[in-house]
């Protein structure tokens, strides 16, 4: 090969590793226009990907034959929505295909990687005169994985990948749980709403009462005052409850994907026409637990923190690198580019093992080491924490539900109470004030009732989260 060959070739590799682009001034009207055409763009192949992929696997995430079991329309429509509008649930499927293309790109480490150019040369060499020169040079670069390297790095990162779905069943349940507590904490409210307005009222009548029985001297100053404190109290209480129903349904809206402005629209069953049908279980089987998905992630992560380790210890073998080179080159008007005379092959191997790294690779595995036993106290606090949530929940169903039966016959007392009160009334043996006094009391028992009523059908859910929506 003649010098200025060589020269030639030299240059060739050199312009493989130059990336020329070129700089325009662009009128900032038409730089709008083009980003507004990607962002179309954008939003049309986000479209046509996501028809690639079935939701169906998502519904069964949250098991919404326990979201059915309490016959609420309403509910399983906000159910539904979250599940196709929250923005959380979004980013959790997007990052499961964001580690599917990260293991993606690490299985193509274990396959050859190829490159071809072409490249147009103007050299000249001493004692020659100047000329152009055109080459076709195609590259490949294979590193032989006979260690089993490159292939325990694709495993350890296909744990993560799977590990990331488990992430995106848990965000499914914890999303879905949130809008159920969410729906029936303004259940509730709407009903204590209701209700407080009713005692509001009653105590609004029995100050007026007290004032005009003060005026009469029938009562006295110091009990009038108490009067228009309950008065005050309970108008307070009042504003309490629909602060906390607007603040609810501003949450709702974020989790349903939707805008506050609208949550005039949203709708609501009665407290009363719920009723939930399935039965609540007064154990939970190990089965159901270890398959809660944060430790199902937690095995996963245990997993890969043991390949992390076996790919560590790779590190100090040998690596095997296979190198091709085959390049047609000819000068201008030399004849045809591509044939035997103008072509030039190469084949190489080499084996690089690093002799001194400072401590690097030793360092690098006793750290692999260290997170291993970090996985693994991890999954032990895993299992320890699902049981200890399983049981938390059980025993908050079983106490609370408790608590609803003796409300409901407090209330059933009260109720009879109250009639004989009215009775009592109506035959003019006690006064207005008396009657009135005896509903507020039968108004705030009930109020205790609609609140744990709300509160067992809220146990229910964290039962359900708590079982990795497995009841």
């Amino acid at each position: 090969m003649k010098i200025k060959d060589i020269f030639a070739v030299g240059l060739i590799f050199s312009f493989l590793n130059m990336n020329i682009l070129p700089a325009f001034a662009i009128d900032e009207t038409k730089k709008q226009t083009k980003e507004q055409i990607q962002k179309q763009k954008m939003l049309q192949h986000r479209v046509k990907r996501n028809k690639k992929y079935s939701d169906d696997y998502k519904y069964e995430y949250v098991n919404l034959d326990f979201w059915k079991s309490f016959n609420d329309e309403n509910l399983n429509n906000y159910i539904t929505l979250a599940i196709k509008n929250n923005y959380d649930l979004k980013i959790a499927t997007l990052n499961v295909d964001e580690f599917y293309q990260a293991t993606k790109i690490q299985l193509a480490n274990e396959l050859p990687q190829a490159g071809l150019a072409f490249s147009p040369a103007y050299a000249k060499a001493f004692g020659a005169n100047a000329d152009w020169m055109l080459s076709f040079p195609m590259v490949i670069n294979y590193e032989a994985d006979i260690f089993l390297k490159n292939r325990d790095k694709t495993r350890s990162s296909k744990k993560m990948y799977e590990g990331s779905k488990f992430d995106e069943r848990a965000a499914y349940i914890s999303i879905v749980s949130a809008v159920g507590a969410v729906y029936f904490n303004i259940v509730k409210l709407n009903d204590m709403v209701a209700t407080q307005e009713e005692i509001v009222n009653l105590r609004k009548q029995i100050y007026d009462i007290m004032l005009i029985s003060n005026r009469e001297g029938l009562v006295s100053t110091s009990d009038t005052v108490k009067a228009n404190k309950s008065y005050i109290a309970g108008s307070s209480q009042l504003i309490e409850y629909k602060k906390e129903r607007a603040k609810l349904l501003n949450k709702l809206a974020v989790l349903i994907g939707d805008t506050p402005e609208n949550i005039d629209n949203y709708k609501f069953s009665k407290l009363s026409d719920i009723t939930y049908t399935k039965k609540i279980p007064t154990e939970i089987p190990s089965e159901i637990i270890v398959n809660r998905p944060d430790y199902l992630k937690s095995e996963k992560m245990l997993e890969k923190s043991g390949i992390d380790i076996r790919v560590a210890k790779k590190e100090f073998l040998p690596s095997i690198n296979l190198s091709g080179l085959a390049m047609f080159m000819s000068q201008a008007g030399g004849g045809g580019l591509f044939n035997t005379r103008n072509g030039l092959y190469a084949l190489a191997a080499a084996a690089m093992l690093p002799v001194f790294t400072g401590g690097q690779r030793i360092a690098n595995l006793k750290m692999k080491k260290v997170q291993y036993d970090k996985m693994l106290e991890n999954y032990h606090k895993t299992n320890l924490t699902a049981i200890q949530e399983v049981n938390d929940a059980l025993t908050t169903v079983q106490r609370d539900s408790e608590k609803l039966s003796e409300h409901k016959k407090q209330l059933k007392l009260e109720t009879e109470d109250f009639s004989f009160t009215q009775q009592r009334y109506d035959a003019g043996i006690i006064s207005k004030l008396d009657l009135v006094q005896m509903k507020e009391n039968l108004l705030t028992v009930n109020q205790m009732v609609v609140n744990t009523t709300a509160d067992c059908y809220v146990d229910y859910i964290s039962l359900y989260k708590a079982t990795g929506s497995k009841i």
